[in-house]
């Protein structure tokens, strides 16, 4: 990073105030890559004629352009098998060895891909996969109802005495969603407290690759 960019400070968090704190930590292992390999299979159960070479960047085509939340899985099924012309998109490519087009219809695919993501009970949206359209408008839904639902079983366990209010449920959408882990970043780095905490471009020069060793915060060799 010093050498190649040029950077003037470098700070790497893997984990909260130095401590890995186990109970804290949970994550759901699905990524934008997750839903371009479920669209590949999809893709090669039809036995559609794509090129083998290139079935994994077809799927990221596929998904890029075509892909969508529904709000009912079962309703768009129904949709498509009403009137597939209407919802069936066409993809076109190139066989990068023969140089020969190829054509594939792309069906239900363009909402089961997304689909992956609508199970986990504790959610944190964060990166590219979160701009697939509508995104946003079905998370709130869902979570809309399920604190309806908690609000309505507490009432229901406390025989009718307690009342509890209403809750909104807001999910923000915003143009920078794609790079909030980024502009995060860059804004903690943009602070003066930053160069207190991370290996200056200054310390790189003077002491090489050996500074890594040395936590600013701690001030300990490990």
């Amino acid at each position: 990073m010093f050498e190649t960019f040029n950077v003037p400070g470098l700070y790497i968090a893997v984990q909260a105030e130095g401590y890995v704190i186990g109970s804290c930590i949970k994550h759901i292992p699905i990524a934008g890559r997750d839903i371009t390999l479920f669209i590949q299979q999809l893709l090669r159960e039809r036995e559609v004629g794509i090129p083998p070479e290139q079935s994994m960047e077809t799927a990221k085509a596929v998904k890029e352009r075509y892909c969508y939340i529904c709000p009912d899985i079962v309703k768009e099924f129904a949709k498509y098998d009403t009137d597939p012309g209407k919802w069936i998109k066409q993809y076109k490519g190139i066989n990068a060895i023969s140089k020969s087009e190829f054509h594939i219809d792309v069906g239900y695919e363009r909402f089961l891909g997304p689909e992956i993501f609508f199970h986990p009970e504790n959610i944190v949206l964060s990166g590219g996969s979160t701009m697939f359209r509508d995104f946003g408008r079905r998370l709130q839904r869902d979570l809309k109802r399920s604190v309806d639902a908690r609000l309505k079983l507490s009432e229901e366990l406390s025989g009718g005495r307690i009342k509890p209010k209403p809750m909104e449920v807001l999910v923000v959408t915003h143009h920078m969603q794609r790079y909030a882990v980024w502009f995060g970043g860059s804004m903690l780095a943009s602070t003066p407290e930053f160069l207190q905490v991370c290996h200056s471009k200054k310390d790189y020069d003077e002491f090489g690759p050996s500074i890594c060793r040395h936590n600013p915060v701690f001030g300990t060799m490990s």
